[in-house]
């Protein structure tokens, strides 16, 4: 094709502003980025961001806070300096939950998680519009057809993008109910083969009980894949853990609210939460 190799020449991170790719599209000025470039090389390169839709809501945790929104888009847009490869899955919890929406027994646990998933969509173009408006250059891609809106998932497109250094924001979770969007972000990071998967939450890490409950909860530092699944500590579901205890992929559990978090982490300050597949040392931190 013929823009094959002007394309190819931009891979490397940092593209030339006068090449165009074959979408059309013009890559994102460097007067568009983040004021300061940190120059320090960020611990992970690519990554998978796991929000949950109730991150939109603000403290309510419904419907969408443009404050919210904004504060979180500003975070992601953050790494661009980095020129880290980010991938975003979004959850619906905001809008629509399948599993408590399905309990009375008026939507069957199949349609309700249908609904999800159409929430992570609409989720999903907020943060495209919100990026966007900060210069960062994205794409939506949805396991669900809404090709009005959206492209539909296709792996080695969505790897292509990466490449681009835009950011791939991944929404109707794996498409098939039953599958949480922690079970997408898990199987998103293996097939993107993401270094990393970050859980932002609204605490500081994992916790041996609630936090907003027990004044005396003691938050973990680091645990094992094991330890989560025998302690049934809620990080992720256990499908998910268990994905990414197969594949050896790490997860971090950490809080968004302290603006920068994001970008911390990815330079590899140790905040949150790890996860991985060291036994040693795996257990309490300090509260």
């Amino acid at each position: 094709m013929g823009g094959k190799g002007k394309r190819a020449g931009s891979i490397s991170g940092r593209r030339a502003v006068s090449s165009i790719d074959l979408s059309g599209h013009k890559p994102t000025s460097s007067a568009s980025l983040p004021a300061v470039a940190d120059r320090r090389k960020p611990k992970y390169s690519r990554i998978v961001l796991k929000l949950s839709g109730e991150m939109l809501g603000g403290e309510s945790g419904k419907g969408i806070d443009p404050s919210q929104i904004e504060s979180l888009c500003s975070q992601v847009n953050e790494l661009r300096t980095l020129h880290v490869a980010v991938a975003v899955v979004i959850g619906g919890g905001n809008i629509i939950r399948g599993d408590q929406a399905s309990q009375s027994g008026l939507l069957h646990r199949a349609t309700a998680d249908y609904m999800g998933m159409l929430a992570t969509i609409m989720n999903a173009l907020a943060l495209q519009d919100a990026l966007e408006s900060m210069g960062a250059e994205t794409r939506v891609m949805s396991a669900i057809k809404a090709e009005e809106v959206c492209e539909p998932y296709i792996r080695r497109k969505a790897l292509r993008h990466l490449e681009l250094q835009r950011i791939v924001i991944l929404a109707g979770g794996t498409g098939n109910p039953y599958f949480t969007t922690d079970t997408t972000a898990a199987l998103r990071a293996m097939e993107l083969k993401a270094e990393v998967l970050l859980k932002a939450t609204k605490v500081s890490g994992v916790f041996d009980s609630d936090p907003a409950k027990n004044a005396h909860a003691v938050k973990y530092e680091h645990l094992s894949y094991m330890q989560v699944l025998r302690e049934r500590l809620k990080v992720m579901d256990t499908t998910a853990v268990s994905l990414c205890m197969d594949n050896k992929l790490p997860i971090i559990v950490f809080s968004v609210k302290e603006h920068g978090n994001i970008r911390r982490v990815v330079m590899g300050e140790r905040l949150g939460t790890l996860v991985d597949g060291d036994e040693t040392g795996a257990g309490r931190g300090k509260q």
